[in-house]
């Protein structure tokens, strides 16, 4: 009876040991697949905005590098098109995407607003005092 219960008891540690193992080999090799897949993702996504960045100087692009002002978010360009030539006769919103991107819900709304003529300027005019704009005309002034 007292070899039995030791036999016992050395299979079961043996077969705890394998466990251990074992589970450690799985966790391992899952956390190596999740490493790779997560180093894929950030190259995928360094590319892309790399690519935004570059698009106004990249073949096919229908507008000149100099009317392009990068933004990135929620839109990566607003391009001032004829400003080159100092006369502005349109305003467009680009989009850029790489490969099988689409476009967010919220630059799909952003699509929506434009195409619908929901766009309007606004001018703010922040308050001389706080800039010190009197200050500056005053010492003008005196000289």
């Amino acid at each position: 009876m007292e070899v039995n219960l030791f036999f016992i008891g050395v299979v079961f540690l043996f077969g705890l040991v394998i466990a251990y193992f074992f589970g450690r080999y799985l966790k391992n090799s899952e956390v190596k697949d999740h490493r790779r897949d997560a180093v894929a993702r950030s190259r995928a996504i360094l590319g892309g905005q790399f690519a935004e960045q570059l698009s106004p100087f990249l073949p096919g692009f229908k507008y000149s590098p100099n009317e392009c002002r990068f933004i990135g978010k929620p839109i990566d360009f607003v391009v001032f098109k004829g400003a080159d030539g100092k006369k502005i006769e349109e305003v467009v919103f680009v989009e850029v995407k790489s490969g099988k991107s689409r476009l967010s819900p919220f630059e799909r709304k952003l699509k929506e607003a434009v195409e619908g003529g929901r766009v309007r300027w606004e001018e703010y005019r922040v308050d001389g005092g706080l800039v010190g704009e009197g200050e500056v005309e005053d010492i003008a002034w005196r000289k």
